[in-house]
This record gives structure tokens, sequence and C-alpha cells, in this order.
């Protein structure tokens, strides 16, 4: 059964939206387009290559401090996060909080040249600059939430904790989410998490689309092409393997997807090489398929490295070997789904509701990833605006339509807010 009816959570939203706080701050977002972008700007022109987010950190704990945040701390891995506490609550109190996070990380390297630009395009601000939309987006979301809320004192039921966190894409492998997730002081006590990644206001992520990503090395002595023939090749090997595992069947339903992403190694063409690696990725919806092919590339690179050492013994003295493996796990996100019946979703579609919006629900693998699986209420929605070309270098952010998605974000977390006070009373 759902915790509470549509028509409950849909006048809850009502109810919420009608309070003169909530209607001043929809003034502030309403009102303060331009600070919003000039902030994005800024933003976006500071680097935070995967594994290198420092300096956004420090950027993001300054306007945590100006916005008026309290407890603002930065943990082991650079995490930044800051409180919003309910005014009725002790300083100290241990009950329910929410979660409000955006990731800070981009997949461009450091090096990446990082010159945004402000245009006018059909009406709206457009910014363009690698990583405008996913996730700086995101990020100036986040704070234009705990700005509004502050700036019109709006009473929350329940703490809130604005979270800056590190490792969303690829290979940081969400290890910003699941480093805080593994703090029990704070873990404990979430009621709900919501992710704001990139831009839109009409779909949320309700289900985490899992994956595990491995690196195998084969390697072997290496040698003259002519002189060293017979030598098992890594570079031979491996391929045989891959070759194996790339025709694994998956299915269509649970959703799965096999890809070999690179291979590489050697280092001339005369040249036996030493070394070969590859690396894989497998998505699911399901763990039993994430893990059937995980056993099936254990299965394709053993068979291959055991056929190419057992034809050099019978090469007798002239063999030069064995072959050697490697499978190292470099990512691995889990797959879950909310319920149906959802509190997070019933309000979602009640916030939707009273803006005349529409949810698309979709499948993807964000930060929400770890919540869910934990079996905590999370989803990730986009912080409103347009947006394009994410991971590429022509990736740009329109604020067309910004508002109506900061509003929805809005109203969400003080819908949250106030379920969450009423869990830990019943």
């Amino acid at each position: 059964m759902p915790i509470f009816s549509r028509s409950t959570a849909f006048s809850r939203v009502t109810a919420i939206a009608a309070q003169r706080p909530v209607h001043a701050a929809f003034s502030w977002l309403h009102n303060n387009p331009k600070t919003l972008l000039d902030a994005q700007a800024e933003l976006v022109a500071i680097p935070a290559p995967p594994f290198g987010e420092e300096a956004r950190s420090h950027w993001i704990a300054e306007r945590f401090r100006a916005i008026g945040l309290t407890g603002i701390q930065t943990d082991a891995v650079c995490n930044i996060f800051g409180f919003l506490p309910a005014e009725h609550l002790p300083p100290k109190s241990t009950g329910h909080i929410i979660v409000v996070s955006a990731h800070l990380d981009t997949v461009f390297p450091a090096s990446t040249v990082l010159r945004p630009s402000i245009t006018r395009v059909n009406g709206a601000n457009r910014l363009a600059a690698p990583g405008a939309c996913d996730n700086a987006a995101g990020v100036i979301g986040m704070l234009a939430l705990a700005q509004a809320l502050i700036h019109s004192k709006v009473k929350i039921a329940v703490p809130i904790i604005f979270l800056g966190n590190v490792g969303e894409e690829g290979e940081g492998d969400l290890r910003g989410v699941r480093h805080f997730y593994e703090q029990p002081a704070l873990a404990g006590r979430i009621a709900a998490h919501l992710v704001l990644d990139g831009a839109g206001a009409d779909s949320a992520v309700t289900q985490a689309l899992g994956s595990r990503r491995f690196q195998v090395t084969v390697s072997g002595p290496g040698g003259h092409s002519f002189t060293d023939a017979g030598t098992p090749n890594p570079i031979a090997a491996l391929a045989s393997a891959m070759a194996v595992l790339a025709h694994t069947p998956v299915p269509e339903r649970p959703t799965t997807t096999l890809n070999i992403g690179t291979i590489r190694g050697g280092t001339s063409v005369n040249s036996i090489p030493e070394t070969s690696t590859a690396s894989i990725d497998f998505r699911s919806t399901s763990p039993d398929e994430l893990l059937r092919l995980e056993v099936a590339l254990h299965r394709a690179v053993e068979d291959a490295v055991d056929e190419a050492n057992t034809a050099t013994k019978k090469l007798g003295p002239r063999a030069r070997g064995p072959l050697a493996f490697e499978i190292k796990k470099i990512g691995d996100r889990p797959a879950a789904q909310l319920t149906a019946d959802s509190a997070i979703l019933e309000m979602l579609r009640a916030v939707d509701r009273h803006l005349g919006i529409q949810t698309d629900l979709r499948l993807g693998s964000t930060d929400a990833n770890i919540p869910i699986a934990l079996g905590i209420p999370a989803i990730s929605v986009g912080a409103g605006g347009d947006g394009g070309g994410a991971h590429t270098l022509s990736e740009w952010f329109s604020d067309k339509n910004r508002e109506i998605g900061l509003r929805r974000i809005l109203l969400l977390t003080i819908a949250l807010a106030e379920w969450a006070a009423e869990q830990q009373v019943v």
C-alpha cells in the first residue's frame, strides 16, 4: 500500500505552495536568472577532472558560506556539504535528514581549455562550455535551492544537507556518494535523497542501471617476432578472449549490454608484446545478469590463456612462457529500483500536477544508484533549463524554463522534509 494517497500528496503540495515564504522563494528564483547563469559560468571555468575536483570543492564551500549554510565540511574524498537546520529542532538533533546533492566532476581532463561564453539564442541565455550542463546545471540548481530557502525564511520540517560530491563520472564509480553513505553518523539518518543532475524538468531517474567494469591484462615474456617465434602473444590471447566474450548472449529484458571499450598493447610490429590490456563494461537492470557476464569474462580469459600456454608447451625447448592474466574490477554500480508506491514518487507526481508538467520515469546510472540500492527513497532529476552536447567540447546550457525546474525541486524538497518528519514520530 502507498504510504499516503495521491490526493493526500497533492493536498500537501498545494498547501506548501500557498505559504507566503514559499512564494517569496519563488520570487527569488524568478528575479535572479542572471545571478545564477553568471555563477554557472564561473563554475565551469574551474577544471574538475575525475579525481581532481578540489578547486571546485573549495569554490562551493565559499558559496555555501556566503549563502548561510552551517556546519560546512569537506570530507576525506573532497565532498563538500553544509546543513540547513530545522529551526524548531535542537542543533545536535539525531533525527531524520534530507539530502540534496549534485556532482562536481566532469569527464574532461585537466588540460581541457575552458572558456565559457554566454550568448543570446532564441530569446534565452545560452552558456557554452565543457560541463555547462553536466553537471554545472545541477550544482547551480542546488545552490539556488539553498539560497531561495534561506532568503525567504521557509520553515523546513527536518534538516537538509546540501552535498557537492565528487566522483560521479566514469572511473569515479560514484565514489563521492558511496563514501558519504559509509559515514554512519549521517547515513543512518537519511530519509530521502534528491539528486540534481543536468538540465530539464520533465524526467526522473527512478530505476538504477547497474554496471560492472573490468580491466583485463594478459602478460608474458615477449620477444622478437622472428627469433622468438612461438613465444605466446598476449595480444593474440586477449583478442581471442574478447572475441568469445563478444558473442556472449545478452537479453533484451532485463535490459543488458556488453561493451569492450579499449584494447591496447605492444611496442612495434616486429615485437611480441609483453602485455596487452582491455577494458570491458557490463550494464544491466539485473544484478544476476551482471554476475553472469562477470563469470563469462573470467571463463573466456582463462580459456584463452590456457589454450595459448598449452600450444606453447608443445614447442619444447623453444617455448618461452607462460602467459599470465589479471582481471581487475574498476567499477561497480549497483542495480536497483524504487517501488511503484514510493512516497517520493507520489510527491513528485503531486508537484508535477501542481505545476502543470508531467514526468517521464527513466532508467539511468546516477548518484541515486547508491541510496536506491540501500533502500533509501531517492531520485535523480534535472535542475531546469535545457542543454545539449553532454560530454563533448560543444556542451551548452540554456536558461530557458530554468525557473519551473527550480520550483519543482523546491516544492519537492519541502514536501520530502515534511514527510520525513512524520516518519520519525510514527
